[in-house]
């Protein structure tokens, strides 16, 4: 197998074209909310150019915080020193007898550059110029790397899940559009299922990892296009059971109904709760050909059902269901009102253009967007 950018064909991810999974990345990425609508609009025209973008964000907001230094961080260290700094090793001053020689061990921090944080801007930087295909913004993505390494941030390596570099954390708000940047070039650096020279893990063995990838696109893809608008979006929403007599231990089992999406129309003062599925939408069933998936049917009607008759919540009465799935072999746009609550079935293309993806989202909501 191969890198998306070493291959001359793009190739698939399971079976999502990998140009489209670069869009869906961009749009669950925070660095979508920090760029401007032309820039959305360019990127949506040409999936191609979203690794060229990712640099170019990257390497002005480097430039930036060069220009203003580098945020510092404390590093800790050890050391024998010939006086006290931070907190004395008693253990290893006493072992080798170090008073004797007017030395003592010292366990301190150090302010420093070489942050976590710092270096995976580094390695993102080296990431990036071998994806781009401008010969210039490569050069420069290498030149800044170089000078970070000359200014103190060490070439250690760092992979885009290393839990030494915390990215949801107290961040300096001039640091959040390299981070955000940085994070989406480790992201875009995909394997393919085109043959090449290394040996990686299949795409098809991590459902799933795309799975997650596909449920924040599409809340990222909303958040954004939505919330300018008359709608209100909520990720990752979690409702409440509604209670009534318990036992002491049941809370501690009782699993939470978390929905991967909550929009709200705060005009018509309508609700539609969406959940995602990476799956195809129908399968085969025991007296039919094709049937929907009796499980994630439940899970919606729960999901609805559960929420009625709240005094905190009147939305929750007449609110709205959707199952959505990337289409496999067909395409699906069903609905049935079941006790009060509309639930529709559909499905989105992501082998289509990223234009008609937009599209198809926006009409799922409401048509009049399109």
């Amino acid at each position: 197998m191969t890198t998306a950018q070493e291959s001359d064909t793009l190739g698939y991810i399971g079976e999502i074209p990998v140009r489209n999974l670069w869009l869906l990345m961009l749009y669950a990425s925070q660095l979508f909310r920090q760029i401007n609508d032309l820039q959305k609009r360019e990127v949506e025209d040409n999936p191609d150019d979203i690794p060229d973008l990712v640099a170019e964000i990257l390497a002005r907001a480097v430039e930036r915080r060069l220009r203003r230094n580098l945020s510092f961080g404390y590093q800790p260290r050890q050391a024998i020193l010939s006086r006290v700094r931070g907190r004395i090793d008693h253990i290893h001053t006493e072992r080798r007898q170090l008073l004797q020689r007017g030395l003592i061990a010292c366990r301190f921090e150090e302010l420093t550059v070489d942050t976590p944080r710092n270096r995976y801007v580094r390695a993102a930087l080296e990431k990036s110029a071998k994806m781009v295909r401008r010969v210039d913004l490569a050069r420069r993505c290498r030149a800044l790397a170089t000078g970070l390494v000359r200014m103190g941030v060490s070439g250690e390596h760092l992979i885009r899940h290393d839990s030494s570099v915390n990215l949801t954390g107290r961040i300096d708000i001039a640091d959040r559009q390299m981070l955000a940047a940085a994070q989406l070039a480790f992201d875009l650096a995909l394997p393919t299922e085109t043959a090449g020279p290394r040996n990686l893990s299949s795409p098809s063995r991590e459902p799933r990892w795309v799975w997650k990838l596909y449920e924040k696109a599409i809340a990222g893809f909303y958040d954004v296009t939505l919330t300018q608008r008359r709608w209100r979006v909520h990720p990752g929403r979690q409702l409440n059971w509604p209670k009534g007599t318990k036992n002491k231990r049941i809370d501690n089992i009782l699993p939470v109904m978390l929905t991967d999406i909550v929009i709200d129309d705060v005009v018509l003062g309508h609700r539609v709760i969406i959940d995602t599925k990476f799956t195809s939408i129908l399968k085969p069933g025991f007296h039919r050909d094709q049937t929907l998936a009796s499980g994630h049917i439940y899970q919606i009607y729960a999901y609805l059902r559960s929420q009625e008759d709240r005094e905190d919540d009147p939305l929750a009465n007449t609110a709205s269901g959707m199952l959505l799935h990337p289409a496999v072999n067909c395409s699906v746009d069903e609905s049935v009102e079941i006790q009060g609550h509309n639930i529709r079935f559909a499905t989105v293309n992501l082998d289509a253009t990223p234009r008609e993806i937009r599209r198809r989202l926006l009409e799922l909501i409401d048509p009049t967007l399109v």
